[in-house]
């Protein structure tokens, strides 16, 4: 496929065909079961996504993060489910028009979950019209029959434990979770309850290395993605700005800045993606607790 020209740009092509499928649950279990790492990266708009996707990217998340890295927030907690709905519409827009074959995952911001399960249907729903394939909301404990009801309903959800941004405020700042032995039983506890009831991802957020890779053993019907939590997991999430070197803040200790040596936007995805299949990207050592 050759790219459409127009007067302010370019969507790029698709990813590859027929080397690559359609990226769907069943297609990602295939991957887990056949030791393939699962790679992610968020996108806000319809061009990044088609770059990424092109690159070779399995999973595009629609973050929250936009709060921040997009409308120069302080924290995620300022973003609206309008503001949600939005930004994954543009991203799908991007992927349709390059044919492309990434899985959508668009998160579900603060507010527009907690009050009960069927107030996360009703977002689920304006999410999942605007184009995504999944949905992503924070917590552990009181989430797992929201999972459920959703699930049960027809929508597949990832789940999102340890560091969780909504509620960063409550935990104290920004800090690594699940350290001491009560904290990592708690966490344990509250992803087995969400694999029980439906999530088929989950993220696992600035958690220590060698309790992450527990949890993945543990978890065989729900892919972690990790981010800030080691190699061990089933897959590997960055935020976009944050790979390419273009944060606004300090860049955490988990991020590491692939556009450095790559040369463009799409070489530093190609070079993120790689590096996650092989092992080379997260280093335990420089990037884990």
């Amino acid at each position: 496929m050759t790219a459409t020209g127009t007067p302010y740009g370019t969507i790029p092509p698709s990813s590859p065909q027929p080397q690559r499928r359609p990226v769907s649950l069943p297609r990602l279990a295939q991957m887990r079961a056949a030791g393939e790492k699962i790679t992610m990266l968020t996108a806000y708009d319809a061009t990044f996504a088609a770059v990424a996707d092109a690159a070779g990217v399995e999973c595009i998340l629609v973050g929250d993060s936009l709060g921040m890295v997009c409308q120069g927030l302080h924290s995620t907690v300022g973003v609206t489910l309008q503001d949600m709905a939005y930004h994954t519409a543009s991203v799908t827009r991007g992927l349709h028009r390059a044919q492309a074959t990434a899985w959508v995952i668009a998160d579900m911001p603060y507010g527009s979950y907690a009050e009960s399960p069927e107030q996360a249907m009703r977002s689920a729903c304006q999410l999942m019209q605007a184009g995504a394939h999944m949905v992503k909301f924070e917590g552990g404990g009181w989430t797992a029959p929201t999972v459920r009801f959703l699930v049960d309903r027809g929508v597949p959800v990832c789940a999102h434990l340890g560091l969780t941004p909504q509620t960063v405020h409550a935990l104290g700042g920004y800090r690594v979770q699940g350290k001491d032995e009560q904290a990592a039983a708690t966490l344990r506890q509250h992803a087995l309850e969400l694999q029980d009831a439906g999530a088929a991802m989950l993220v696992l957020e600035m958690v220590p290395a060698a309790l992450s890779a527990q949890l993945t053993e543990e978890l065989p019907l729900c892919h972690t993605i990790g981010i800030g939590a080691g190699n061990g997991t089933a897959g590997q999430v960055l935020v976009l700005h944050d790979m390419l070197g273009v944060n606004l803040g300090k860049m955490a200790r988990f991020v590491h800045n692939f556009m450095a040596d790559a040369g463009s936007v799409k070489g530093a995805m190609e070079a993120y993606v790689q590096a996650v299949k092989n092992g080379s990207f997260p280093d335990n050592a420089l990037h884990a607790w």
